[in-house]
C-alpha cells in the first residue's frame, strides 16, 4: 500500500516546480486558478523571488501549496487516480492542507484561500523579532519534553520531527536562554531558525482563532482516503474529526513522528513525497526503516513512478 505525503514551510526553494508549469498544461492551469483566487503572482515569486518574498511566511506558504499541487495534479494526469491510489495522506503543516486537497475534501480553490488567509495571519500574528523557533538536534521529543519540565524553560515542542529533531517555540529571550540548558543536557547542537514567529505554539492562539472563522466558512466533503493529522496523529475519515484536527493545528504540535509510527502499524509498504525538495523523505528515513521513500521534485522524477 501507498502513502502520500507533502511538504510545509522550509522546503521552498527558487524556480520550485516551474519546470512542471512550463511543460505541463495541468500545472499551468492549477497555478492559474490559485492566483486567480489569492490575486498573488506566485510563479513570479517562485522564479523571481522579489524582494526575497519565497521566503516570508505570507508568501511562502501558498508558494508551497500551489508548486505541490501542479506536481500532484501532473501526475495524476500522467499516471491515472488508479495507478497512484494512495491508502493514506498526510502533509507537514502547511502540507496537511495539500493532503486534504488530494483527499477531494476540500477544493484547490478553497484551500488556498485558507493558505493565503494562514501565512498573513502567521507572518502578523505577533510582532516580528519578539518570538521565534530553534532546531534541537540529537534527541528526541520525550527527552526534550523532560529537560523543559526539570528546569522549568518556557519554550514549547512546536515540531517533533525526528526521534533525533524536534522544533520549540517561544519568546525570543526564552528561545535563547534555554539554549545553554539543552546543550549542557546533551543535545548536539542547538540552530536559531530563520523564522518571523514561534509557530505551532500558544503565542499563536490568536491567529488560530481567526484561521478558525475562514475554516467554517468552507464545505468540506467525505473521503474515502484517511488522513493522519498532525494534531493528533490519528488516522481520521471522518470529516468532523479532520476539521477538528485541521482548526487546533495552527497553535499545536505537529506530530510527525507520531504520524509516521501511526502509519507503521498499517499495511503500507511505499511512502511518495510530493512537492518541492526531499526534506520528509530525510526525516522519515531517521524515524523507520520500512517504507521505500520516493520524492516527486521534478520532472526526471516522475520515472521514478512509471
Amino acid at each position: 500500500m501507498t502513502a502520500i505525503i507533502f511538504p510545509g514551510q522550509g522546503s521552498q526553494y527558487l524556480n520550485m516546480s516551474m519546470d512542471f508549469n512550463d511543460n505541463f498544461d495541468v500545472a499551468r492551469n492549477v497555478f492559474q486558478e490559485i492566483e486567480d483566487n489569492t490575486k498573488i503572482n506566485i510563479r513570479s515569486i517562485i522564479a523571481k523571488n522579489p524582494s526575497d518574498n519565497l521566503n516570508k511566511t505570507k508568501y511562502t506558504q501558498i508558494s508551497i501549496f500551489s508548486a505541490s499541487m501542479a506536481i500532484y495534479k501532473t501526475l495524476l494526469n500522467e499516471l491515472g487516480n488508479e495507478t497512484i491510489k494512495p491508502k493514506f495522506l498526510l502533509g507537514h503543516s502547511l502540507g496537511e492542507y495539500s493532503a486534504l486537497v488530494a483527499s477531494n475534501i476540500i477544493s484547490i480553490t478553497d484551500a488556498s484561500i485558507l493558505i493565503k488567509k494562514r501565512g498573513e495571519l502567521m507572518h502578523s500574528s505577533i510582532e516580528p523579532n519578539v518570538s521565534g523557533m530553534a532546531a534541537i538536534i540529537g534527541k528526541d521529543s520525550d527527552f526534550i519534553d523532560d529537560v523543559i519540565k526539570k528546569n522549568n524553560l518556557k519554550v514549547v515542542i512546536a515540531n517533533d520531527n525526528s526521534p533525533m529533531q524536534v522544533v520549540v517555540s517561544g519568546l525570543i529571550e526564552d528561545i535563547i536562554s534555554s539554549e545553554q540548558i539543552f546543550l549542557e543536557n546533551g543535545v548536539k547542537r542547538y540552530v536559531k531558525l530563520n523564522v518571523s514567529a514561534a509557530f505551532h505554539s500558544n503565542l499563536m492562539l490568536d491567529a488560530q482563532l481567526e484561521l478558525i472563522n475562514e475554516i467554517d466558512t468552507i464545505n468540506f466533503k467525505n473521503t474515502n482516503i484517511p488522513i493522519i493529522s498532525n494534531y493528533d496523529s490519528k488516522i481520521n475519515s471522518n470529516t468532523d474529526s479532520i476539521i477538528y484536527a485541521l482548526k487546533n493545528q495552527m497553535a499545536n504540535r505537529v506530530r510527525w513522528t507520531d504520524s509516521i509510527k501511526k502509519l507503521e502499524e498499517t499495511n503500507t509498504t511505499q511512502i511518495i513525497e510530493i512537492g518541492p525538495g526531499k526534506v520528509l523523505s530525510g526525516l522519515i528515513s531517521r524515524i523507520s526503516k520500512k517504507f521505500d521513500i520516493r520524492s516527486i521534485d521534478k520532472i526526471e522524477d516522475l520515472k521514478k513512478i512509471y
